[in-house]
């Protein structure tokens, strides 16, 4: 059976608060003394206890540009620091929910032992937490390189090469074009016909990354494992985007086959209908876990002027 799956909007649903950690998060609300509560616990017994941080102004500033649209690393220059040696979290839940939030989405993040700094910013629901560790120490290695989280020495990283085919991926963007040229019905609504999109390696990049993290850790969601969004992830490879959406898809074997499921849902379909997207990629990668199927990803971006 096939899955696919949509995302339009950039702020991820808040994960609500499990009963056994109530009390904690009631008396911890702030998302520092949340982070302080899972380094002190383990991440609630899950992983070694690590060091307290210390809070530091100047990590508040950077966190502050960082939210203010400036991209980490370029934040963490600006602030003085090396980018190599910060780490950023941006999460979104009300204050009873900030620990299980976080713990449920970047536990390892925070978890880091050589982490010896934070500071953050918030506006509303939204925090965004900056940590730092010693210059001298390098970011922990993963299965897949360094997570969105762990930010490189350069405010770009690395693009991998996408699997699919250049040839397959002009196929999926003529399929795509083709509808928006002469538009078509999603559901209950019609569309007029659109300006088509262009083929994007950057973006295409990013659905690789997101295709083979799930396709490796046997998932199907648009959040990652980090807790990072389709946004944050487009955002982590330095494309300056004013909107971002993501159609995901488990099971189709070809491009005509994908593009095809995802124009018979209502969803995906307006997702590929929306005039404001003017950039594509796409990807596919075999799962590896208890699923062997193709995991596909496609990322629609609207860059800034």
């Amino acid at each position: 059976m096939h899955r696919v799956e949509r995302l339009r909007v950039r702020v991820e649903a808040v994960v609500l608060l499990l009963a056994t950690l109530a009390g904690a998060a009631a008396a911890h609300a702030d998302a520092v003394s949340a982070v302080q509560v899972l380094r002190a616990g383990g991440c609630g017994g899950i992983l070694p206890a690590a060091p307290p941080l210390q809070r530091d102004g100047r990590l508040d500033r950077v966190a502050r540009d960082w939210a203010g649209g400036l991209a980490l690393p370029s934040a963490a220059a600006r602030g003085g620091y090396l980018t190599a040696a910060t780490v950023g979290v941006h999460v979104s839940a009300r204050d009873s929910a900030l620990l299980q939030r976080l713990r449920v989405s970047d536990c390892r993040t925070v978890m880091e032992p050589a982490l010896r700094e934070v500071g953050v910013y918030r506006v509303g629901l939204e925090s965004w937490l900056v940590m730092t560790r010693p210059a001298n120490v390098p970011p922990p290695a993963t299965a897949n390189g360094p997570s969105v989280s762990s930010l490189g020495t350069s405010s770009v990283r690395t693009v991998p090469q996408p699997p699919v085919t250049p040839a397959q991926a002009t196929r999926a963007l003529t399929l795509v074009n083709d509808v928006r040229a002469r538009g078509t019905r999603c559901g209950n609504r019609s569309f007029a016909p659109v300006p088509p999109v262009a083929l994007s390696g950057t973006l295409g990049g990013v659905a690789y990354g997101h295709a083979t993290d799930m396709a490796v850790h046997g998932y199907f969601e648009h959040q990652d494992l980090t807790g990072q969004s389709p946004a944050d992830r487009v955002r982590a490879v330095g494309y300056r985007e004013k909107l971002v959406g993501e159609n995901i898809a488990y099971g189709p074997q070809t491009v005509e086959e994908v593009v095809r499921g995802w124009l018979d849902s209502p969803d995906h379909c307006e997702n590929i209908m929306d005039p404001r997207f003017a950039e594509m990629g796409i990807a596919s990668a075999a799962g590896r876990t208890t699923r062997h199927g193709l995991y596909w990803v496609q990322v629609l971006a609207a860059p800034r002027a």
